[in-house]
């Protein structure tokens, strides 16, 4: 990594940004929201991927957005979430940041933090029927900063033919029954494993210990963001609880699916699997007997209390745009139904909004039907203006201890260690 990356990054997270988003921001041409939409305005976005995104948006959205504002001009640029991080860092820090951008669950703190995107207006936040526990990620400080598009959610989906096959009637209740169904479903063939009980690797392992943490009833951070909590007897528990289930042999970091490959639900490799509810459109595509014949169900994961993460897609805007009025426009146009459900159709998402509860679209989707209907069981990450560089450390910390480098407790201890500092360091 140079220098001048390195850098970049550190601003992102919080280490250095000061500098940069006060050259940003105290410019004095920031635009005032209230006046006339108008004028060209920069759309920096992480979805609407690929072709097909691009007709969504540029062939089928922005159309009717320009039928309303019709004195307003959308320039699209197109990322990835792996780029997202990045490329927001560098606006900030050449002063040159897009009108209107999305963000990840758990990304406003550290943004509104440093003032790099502007406070809404609360009432968008009742145009539709959102749930509080949806809009908690696009608040901080007690101000409205986001409005959510789309929603990403883990929770465990099950192979219902393997169940029948063991006579297991019921889903597993907590933790220790999960343990037990997982041994159970356990298969060897010549001596290899052939079918892990369990897989909670093949999702993003940051994303899974979270899930476990919080249905064992642990928190990430404090309400302020100031204090660590992770470093409890929840979220060493949490990661102790994968270190088990690999003694057991009813799981393995080895047998996670491969980049592009179809899961090892789909595979029958895996019994049991921690899932983003995107998933669902995989299955109808590449395995659409498992649907035919109903093998494919889902359950949140459970210990002290059920818990399914939420992720997802915000959209905010910038603090320093000039067309500030265009960007409030487009923020407000891209948090409704008619853009948030075809969002959702092309990535499989959970929409945002449960006023889409009846659309045909989750109707037909049983994962997005079963997450939209757990929603008052979700959780999200973040809740630090630090989060941008402690996201970034906790999947390699947490897989030190998959390995087998260092145990739970030291990994946990390391990654509070990590947390801490970048914590003490906003001042």
């Amino acid at each position: 990594m140079d220098v001048s990356r390195r850098t970049l990054l550190t601003a992102l997270g919080l280490g250095a940004l000061g500098t940069a988003a006060g050259c940003s921001g105290g410019t004095g041409t920031t635009g005032s929201a209230d006046g006339p939409a108008s004028g060209e305005i920069t759309f920096l976005t992480a979805i609407f991927e690929g072709a097909t995104g691009k007709e969504i948006l540029e062939g089928q959205l922005l159309p009717k957005f320009k039928e309303s504002h019709p004195d307003v001009t959308v320039k699209v640029d197109y990322t990835n979430y792996s780029a997202l991080n990045e490329k927001i860092t560098t606006g900030l820090a050449s002063g040159l940041m897009p009108d209107v951008l999305t963000l990840g669950v758990g990304w406003v703190d550290p943004f509104a933090y440093k003032k790099a995107i502007a406070p809404l207006p609360d009432e968008l936040g009742t145009r539709y029927d959102y749930q509080e526990r949806v809009l908690k990620p696009s608040r901080f400080d007690g101000k409205l900063y986001a409005l959510p598009i789309v929603l990403d959610t883990r929770f465990v989906a099950y192979r219902k033919d393997f169940f029948d096959e063991a006579g297991i009637k019921a889903t597993p209740k907590n933790f220790t029954e999960l343990r037990a169904v997982a041994k159970e479903l356990t298969r060897s063939e010549g001596g290899k494993l052939s079918r892990v009980g369990l897989d909670p690797f093949s999702i993003d392992l940051r994303q899974c210990w979270e899930t476990f943490l919080f249905a064992a009833g642990g928190e990430l951070f404090s309400p302020d963001g100031r204090q660590v909590l992770f470093n409890s007897e929840a979220g060493i528990g949490a990661l102790q609880y994968f270190l088990d289930l690999i003694t057991d042999g009813s799981a393995s970091f080895d047998l996670k699916t491969a980049q592009g490959q179809p899961s090892t639900l789909q595979q029958g490799s895996a019994a049991m699997m921690m899932v983003n509810n995107s998933l669902w459109i995989n299955i109808e595509d590449e395995n659409p007997e498992l649907i035919k014949d109903d093998r494919i169900g889902a359950f949140l994961l459970a210990d002290t209390r059920p818990a399914m993460l939420q992720g997802g897609t915000l959209v905010a805007q910038s603090a320093t745009s000039k067309n500030a009025a265009a960007a409030r426009a487009l923020v407000e146009f891209l948090g409704s139904p008619d853009v948030i459900l075809p969002a959702c159709e092309q990535r499989g998402a959970v929409p945002a909004v449960a006023d889409l509860a009846d659309s045909e679209y989750v109707k037909g989707n049983p994962f997005v039907d079963f997450a939209l209907s757990n929603l008052d069981q979700a959780f999200s990450e973040g809740g630090t203006p630090a989060w941008m560089e402690i996201r970034e450390k906790i999947k390699p910390t947490l897989e030190s201890a998959v390995v087998g480098q260092q145990s739970a407790q030291q990994a946990i201890e390391q990654l509070a260690g990590i947390a801490n500092e970048a914590i003490g360091r906003l001042g």
